[in-house]
């Protein structure tokens, strides 16, 4: 009998893990993914899925434990899909991400022998966040000893995350060890407020419900609190009266607002916004430089981490007072401000109004002359700046799906001498090295920085020159 069929049990060997969080065995030379494993477990597992060169299996028992597991903090591990790496000593977890730098340079990239520095880990390992994003809704994810009891299955005030790849239900959470222990008491105050207040959370069947998100950013070293609340519609009575209550409770929060967000889509940002205490924004530091946050602009989640990564940016870019700049997915400024005292000037480039408004704001807080911010689409702005203003050094910082082919068409046209590549997903890196190697480009330096304790997740700082 092939052992390799759907519903087939079998006992295997984990050997390791591959960027994704899921982990790898072996039989007879085909791959099987397994959830919920560590490398070095025995395990019992039942194949759901078979391919013609993989499997899927879920985990049935641990047969013999990993050396290499340890006991998860959170109650809530294994269930809300977020730290799926909490049973792993961290430093088998920093071993498992510099070898997912490598595997995907080398085998999506095709690059051989690749050379990665020691990865940085992060000095926290746990509350490390400053921001935590919240949901709202009416339907709890059941364990298993629940499904099938119907009291379970009634519609209920929730606030939690949501379970991995559903969108329609939640995880309750009552405790995280991500971003503090204070935003772990404003969590479940806003929680207990709402249910004896009979407000209302948002329903994704009946698209009904007055609140759809909570979202708690957090300033590690300033230690400023920004609240934001996300609505379906305004009620200006029922946020005032929240954000009394909240500030009699918490009285260091900083800021409190208000994002509206009428439309279909589940993301915790609104059409507009409303302030109810505060300024609508925090400031955090890193180094000494001052940085302004508003409630939707993107900031690296780990503060103090960030100082270390954005250190190797530095001192990658071999910086000349003489140099000009660009920083391409600029976000709210941090990377051109924080190397601005290095250079001649820096040009920053992002689609986001908040974040472009932010990093000017930035600027001036540092009394930055020589950084200048500008809203466009990376791809149509990058010639005609090329053309302009001719740079030493382009940083590229884009998102998790990696730079658009149109602006590596331009870079391998234009020959920059230097690219800083800052990366969080090592597949779509190890695609975009490989577009960029075919202009000329040649890998001087591959750092891994550890941002993301106790996920899969890895940040990469890449260092490219022209041949």
């Amino acid at each position: 009998m092939n052992l390799l069929q759907k519903q087939s049990q079998l006992e295997v060997y984990i050997e390791s893990t591959v960027f994704g969080g899921k982990s790898i065995a072996r039989i007879d030379g085909m791959v099987i993914f397994v959830e919920g494993c560590v490398a070095g477990d025995t395990a019992k597992v039942e194949i759901y899925k078979v391919k013609k060169q993989y499997c899927e299996a879920k985990l049935i028992e641990i047969i013999k434990p990993s050396e290499k597991r340890v006991k998860p903090e959170c109650s809530h591990f294994g269930i809300c899909g977020g730290c799926k790496w909490q049973n792993f000593n961290y430093q088998s977890q920093l071993i498992e991400k510099e070898n997912h730098v490598i595997d995907s340079i080398e085998r999506i990239g095709g690059f051989k022998n690749i050379v990665v520095e020691k990865i940085i880990p992060s000095s926290e390992i746990y509350f490390y966040r400053n921001k935590l994003e919240f949901s709202f809704g009416t339907k709890r994810w059941l364990k298993k000893e629940e499904v099938n009891d119907e009291t379970k299955n009634k519609k209920e005030f929730i606030l939690g995350f949501h379970a991995p790849e559903r969108y329609d239900k939640l995880v309750e959470i009552d405790e995280c060890f991500l971003e503090s222990e204070q935003s772990n008491k404003i969590l479940n105050f806003i929680r207990k407020y709402a249910i004896e207040n009979k407000l209302t959370a948002y329903d994704n069947e009946t698209k009904n419900g007055y609140l759809r998100n909570l979202v708690i950013r957090e300033s590690k070293f300033t230690n400023e609190v920004l609240i934001n609340i996300v609505t379906l519609n305004s009620d200006p009575v029922v946020m005032k009266n929240l954000t009394n209550s909240l500030l009699s409770e918490f009285p260091k929060i900083t800021t409190v607002l208000n994002n509206i967000n009428s439309r279909l889509s589940q993301v915790a940002i609104g059409e507009y916004e409303v302030i109810y205490h505060g300024n609508g924004y925090i400031q955090e530091k890193i180094g000494e430089q001052v940085f302004k946050i508003s409630a939707n602009s993107f900031f690296q989640t780990n503060s103090k981490q960030t100082i270390n990564l954005y250190n190797v940016v530095k001192n990658y870019s071999d910086l000349k007072t003489t140099d000009t700049v660009f920083d391409l997915y600029c976000g709210t400024g941090t990377i051109s401000i924080f190397i601005s005292p290095f250079v001649k000037n820096v040009f920053g480039v992002d689609s986001e109004k908040s974040s472009i408004e932010n990093a000017i704001n930035n600027a001036e807080i540092n009394k930055i002359k020589n950084c200048n911010f500008i809203l466009g689409d990376v791809k149509n702005e990058i010639e005609k700046l090329i053309i302009q203003h001719n740079p030493e050094i382009i940083i590229l910082d884009p998102p998790r799906s990696g730079v658009h082919p149109k602006i590596i068409e331009s870079l391998n046209k234009f020959k920059i001498k230097k690219i800083i590549y800052v990366s969080c997903n090592p597949t779509t890196l190890a695609r975009d090295l490989k577009l960029l190697s075919d202009g000329g480009y040649i890998i001087e330096k591959i750092q891994p920085v550890d941002m993301f304790p106790h996920t899969y997740h890895i940040e990469t700082v890449v260092k490219l020159s022209q041949k």
